[in-house]
C-alpha cells in the first residue's frame, strides 16, 4: 500500500516537472516571439488546458481516477523543484538556441536576398526606366501640347471678341 502511494507521488512528482517544462516552454515562446495581447490569452488557456489534461490523465491512468491529496502536493513540489533547479538553465539554453537559430536565418535571407535585389534592379533599369522615360515624355508633350492649344483658343476667345467688337 505504502509502496504503491510512494509509485504515485513520484509519478505526480514527475508530472509536475512537465508541468514546469510545459510553462517554460510558453515562456520561452513569449521571449523569442514578440505576440500580441490575444495570442498571450490563447496561450495561458492552452497551457491550462494541457496542464488539466496532463493532470486528470495521471489521475485516471495511475489511481483509477481517485484524488488524493497527495497528488496534488506532489504535482506542486515538481514545479517548484522545476522552477528552482532547472528552469534557469533550461531557458537559457533554449533562448540561446534560439538566438543563434534567428541569427543563422537572417545570414541566409540576407545572402538569398542579394540576387533577387540584383535580379529587381536588373529589372527596373531594363523596363521599367523606360517605360517611366516614356511616360514621363508623352505626359511632358501632352502638356505642351494642351498649353499650346489652351493659349490658341484664348487667342481664338480674344480674336472673336475683337471681332465682335469692331462689328459693332
Amino acid at each position: 500500500m505504502i509502496y504503491t502511494q510512494l509509485q504515485l507521488f513520484f509519478i505526480f512528482l514527475i508530472n509536475g516537472l512537465l508541468i514546469g517544462l510545459l510553462f517554460d516552454f510558453f515562456r520561452i515562446s513569449r521571449k523569442a516571439v514578440k505576440t500580441a495581447d490575444f495570442i498571450t490569452y490563447v496561450e495561458d488557456a492552452l497551457f491550462w488546458i494541457l496542464t488539466g489534461f496532463i493532470i486528470l490523465y495521471s489521475i485516471f491512468t495511475y489511481n483509477n481516477g481517485e484524488i488524493r491529496l497527495f497528488m496534488f502536493l506532489a504535482v506542486i513540489l515538481g514545479v517548484l523543484i522545476y522552477l528552482m533547479f532547472i528552469s534557469k538553465m533550461i531557458l537559457n539554453i533554449s533562448l540561446s538556441i534560439i538566438n543563434v537559430i534567428k541569427k543563422i536565418f537572417s545570414i541566409v535571407f540576407n545572402i538569398i536576398k542579394i540576387p533577387f535585389q540584383f535580379f529587381m534592379k536588373l529589372i527596373k533599369k531594363l523596363f521599367l526606366n523606360p517605360i517611366s522615360f516614356i511616360i514621363i515624355n508623352i505626359r511632358n508633350y501632352f502638356t505642351k501640347y494642351f498649353k499650346n492649344f489652351s493659349n490658341t483658343l484664348k487667342k481664338v476667345k480674344i480674336s472673336n471678341k475683337f471681332v465682335k467688337n469692331t462689328k459693332n
